[in-house]
């Protein structure tokens, strides 16, 4: 009876062994993908062109509003940044018949990049045709990205989002 016992154990641990060996396979795979991703974004953030694409919107004093259809984002590029956002919140001086979002093409200018231990915090300035538009982004090493965007003319409003490469003429086709 312990001889039948005995092995039965051993052809169990056996059975068992592969599985924990898959699952150790699975995590590094995890950690692979996600060093690869760290490795795009810091890539991204070192060339100084990218396009964040708006998810969320946070208001001041508001509630957090999804954005759908994924249309809304903002092309940061050291030549130049084009930004389609919806704006929500109290706007103090704005040109009449405005559409009521956040659109500008601009020169980014005082360009600082800065890495913490789990993002990078990116800022600049860039002056519209009617505003001047201060930029923060908080990009997290997995794409994941927040925007705040301060101006002389509207209250301050932060999006989440994630960045991306901008897309070329040769990937649309």
């Amino acid at each position: 009876m312990k001889t039948k016992l005995s092995i039965l154990l051993v052809l169990l641990s056996f059975l068992i062994a592969p599985v924990f060996a898959q699952e150790k396979t699975k995590k590094e795979l995890k950690t692979e993908r996600a060093l690869q991703k760290q490795k795009e974004v810091e890539a991204l953030i070192d060339s100084k062109n990218f396009v964040f694409e708006a998810q969320k919107v946070n208001p001041q004093g508001g509630r957090v509003i999804i954005l759908d259809y994924n249309t809304y984002f903002l092309k940061f590029n050291t030549e130049k940044t084009t930004c389609d956002l919806p704006f929500f919140g109290r706007a103090f001086n704005v040109p009449y018949g405005g559409d009521g979002g956040i659109k500008f093409e601009g020169i980014p200018e005082k360009i600082t990049v800065e890495k913490k231990k789990k993002n990078y915090i990116l800022r600049a300035t860039v002056k519209g045709r009617d505003d001047v538009y201060t930029l923060m982004f908080t990009i997290f090493f997995d794409g994941g990205a927040t925007l705040s965007v301060n101006s002389n003319n509207r209250a301050s409003i932060f999006y989440n989002g994630e960045i991306e490469a901008p897309k070329t003429e040769q990937s649309i086709k």
